[in-house]
């Protein structure tokens, strides 16, 4: 019953930032855990970025200490901070979600998806 719209892509210069967001609905997204996963052409969907029910967050070793996922629960939203962007950050964005609030790094574990955002990333 949960629906995801993500948003926030676009086109940015090596070293610049984006902030990615992701719309929830229903009523139960507090308890929900939230996932940010990428895809090139070729290429399998990964993760990049968690956060489960109770706020742990966990993040693909690439990104640690230049993307921050965050929740804000009064907005029934998910947010990617990308900051110091790397070519080979370019990818499709998704964002998922999965009932049960605990999170999972494997795309399989999530059951709502967002329709992805576009991010590229020039040198």
């Amino acid at each position: 019953q949960v629906q995801l719209v993500d948003s926030g892509g676009g086109l940015v210069q090596a070293g610049g930032s984006l902030r990615l967001s992701c719309a929830a609905s229903g009523r139960t997204f507090s308890r929900y855990a939230m996932g940010w996963f990428r895809q090139v052409p070729g290429k399998e969907r990964v993760f990049v970025a968690l956060i489960s029910g109770s706020g742990i967050i966990n993040y693909l070793d690439s990104v640690k200490g230049r993307f921050t996922i965050s929740r804000d629960i009064a907005k029934n939203t998910v947010y990617l901070q990308m900051s110091s962007l790397k070519p080979e950050d370019t990818a499709v964005y998704y964002c998922a979600a999965r009932s049960g609030g605990w999170a999972f790094a494997s795309p399989s574990e999530y059951e709502y998806w967002g329709q992805g955002t576009q991010v590229t990333v020039s040198s």
